[in-house]
């Protein structure tokens, strides 16, 4: 099967090295040192399951790419819009794909919710297929990606449409990642994982970014943190249900998820935040805020959260 991988950081890096060295055709869009490095020496990845190198054609410009099956979107939700001529590009070259339909099936990788409808008001929604990933990587050097921990699962399925069961193409696609040696669930509908993930993740980003913390201080400082992240996840997960998503996790749930993990746990948002980066607010927080607004679904703690970190969703300034 023929792959593009749209976001070559540690997402899409990692995962397409995985199908290169599986012997499925992956070309990775890319540019800057990254790209060079995977020109010159391939692309390694460093993990606690072993270590390997692929070679790997790498490209910047999507007009070289040529019809593919797949195209993988990994980048980040701040950077969907900047890519998504890329994206268009691609799927225009791709009218023969092995998933059926009439252009190439875009699997979309982000965290939240709103990058599937990104997509589809670019290319339509019949190529759009919709996933979530639980993995933690990231470029080490250029040409070097690195997987904390052994996790790498991947949700997908349809998010317009037929819903009411596994379609034909998220099946073969599953089988495909899942023949990488990859864990890949396939499910009727992506929309659900999507916004139980978000239950989860919107909360848990908000306030250790917010508190500068890891989940352990917040955790042993009293009930007041137990009680609002259990209050937030379910306001995520009503917002959820007004917009005609059947969640079945109930925030009792993700409170007990919670408690399980680590003590020295910092989301992604608050390592970005500690490094200056752009943070993912206006698609965690924000998105939860606003569709709440929308729906007459009140979310105070979210929204809160939302206010508390949107000044710092570019980074910080440049000096």
């Amino acid at each position: 099967m023929r792959f593009a991988i749209v976001g070559s950081g540690g997402v899409g890096g990692y995962y397409g090295a995985r199908l290169v060295r599986a012997g499925q055709e992956v070309t990775f869009l890319a540019r800057g040192a990254h790209l060079r490095a995977m020109r010159e020496r391939g692309l390694s990845i460093r993990s606690a399951e072993g270590d390997f190198t692929v070679p790997v054609r790498a490209e910047e410009d999507p007009s070289r790419v040529g019809p593919v099956d797949v195209i993988v979107l990994a980048v980040k939700n701040y950077d969907v819009p900047s890519v998504l001529p890329m994206v268009k590009t691609l799927a225009a070259a791709s009218d023969r794909p092995a998933l059926g339909g009439t252009t190439a099936a875009i699997l979309t990788l982000q965290n939240g919710v709103d990058s599937p409808n990104e997509v589809a008001a670019i290319v339509g929604k019949a190529p759009v297929i919709g996933g979530t990933t639980y993995i933690s990587t990231a470029i080490s050097e250029p040409g070097v990606i690195s997987q904390t921990g052994t996790l790498h699962r991947i949700i997908l399925g349809e998010v317009f449409g037929d819903t009411s069961r596994v379609s034909s193409r998220a099946q073969t696609l599953r089988d495909t990642l899942a023949g990488a040696g990859l864990n890949v669930e396939a499910v009727p509908d992506a929309r659900k994982p999507l916004w139980e993930k978000l239950a989860f993740l919107a909360p848990m980003s908000g306030f250790c970014t917010a508190a500068r913390l890891p989940l352990g201080p917040l955790r042993d400082a009293g009930p007041a943190f137990r009680e609002q992240f259990r209050e937030a996840a379910a306001e995520v997960l009503r917002v959820a249900n007004a917009e005609g998503v059947a969640t079945t996790t109930r925030a009792e749930d993700v409170a007990a998820f919670m408690e399980g993990l680590q003590a020295d746990m910092r989301p992604s948002m608050m390592v970005d935040f500690e490094a200056g980066k752009p943070l993912e607010v206006e698609y965690l927080q924000g998105t939860v805020s606003r569709r709440g607004r929308a729906r007459g679904v009140p979310t105070p703690v979210m929204s809160t959260l939302y206010s508390l970190l949107l000044p710092h969703a570019g980074g910080a300034p440049k000096s």
